[in-house]
């Protein structure tokens, strides 16, 4: 009779261990994905954490945390000018994940001067014992190349090559001196016009 409770018992246990992995399992995959939001629901959100605080610490805000924020926005304001480049969103997702081995699915969007784009790709990061590689495996990017139609060669091979570092470096410049011809057309319209 005793081993029959203790063989009930051990079941119990049994199941609540694989229901605790599975649980832990999911955790991590949510813990793993993340989504970034706009500048307005960042700024939105910090003013709202700020505001907060300081009902928490009456009026105090500490300095070295808010030294950091103000670096660190500052840094980002550069980058963005610098580059032109400006994400608006970003969403990752684990499809896979083995002890050294992960796959990762991206989704960037945002607008590069006044080019707007989407990426979409897998990171496949693999784990030895001396380093870590990563490769990026089906690339996929959106742009609205009807608008851009000298864009396509370049997206097609981008795509193929799956360089994201190519791929903004080339964005950025091609950008930047599609917005130098807009300005330079728009301004002999207006002398058309004008004459």
């Amino acid at each position: 009779m005793e081993n029959n409770v203790y063989k009930v018992y051990e079941d119990e246990i049994q199941l609540l261990e694989e229901e605790i992995k599975l649980l832990a399992g999911k955790y991590d995959d949510l813990k793993q994905e993340s989504t970034f939001y706009s500048d307005e629901e960042i700024l939105t959100s910090i003013k709202l954490f700020q505001k907060e605080f300081q009902g928490e610490s009456k009026g105090e805000c500490p300095s070295d945390l808010k030294a950091q924020l103000e670096s660190l926005e500052r840094e980002m304001s550069f980058l963005m000018k610098f580059t032109g480049i400006h994400f608006t969103s970003h969403s990752k997702k684990t499809l896979e994940k083995h002890e050294n081995r992960t796959v990762q699915k991206h989704r960037l969007s945002g607008n590069c001067h006044s080019l707007p784009f989407q990426l979409e790709f897998q990171l496949l990061e693999t784990q030895s014992k001396e380093n870590v590689s990563a490769v990026i495996t089906d690339f996929n990017v959106k742009m609205e190349s009807e608008e851009y139609s000298d864009l396509s060669k370049f997206v097609s091979s981008t795509e193929k090559h799956g360089n994201l570092l190519l791929f903004f470096r080339s964005l950025s410049s091609y950008a930047e001196w599609y917005e130098h011809r807009r300005c330079t057309f728009l301004h002999f319209k207006v002398l058309f016009i004008e004459l």
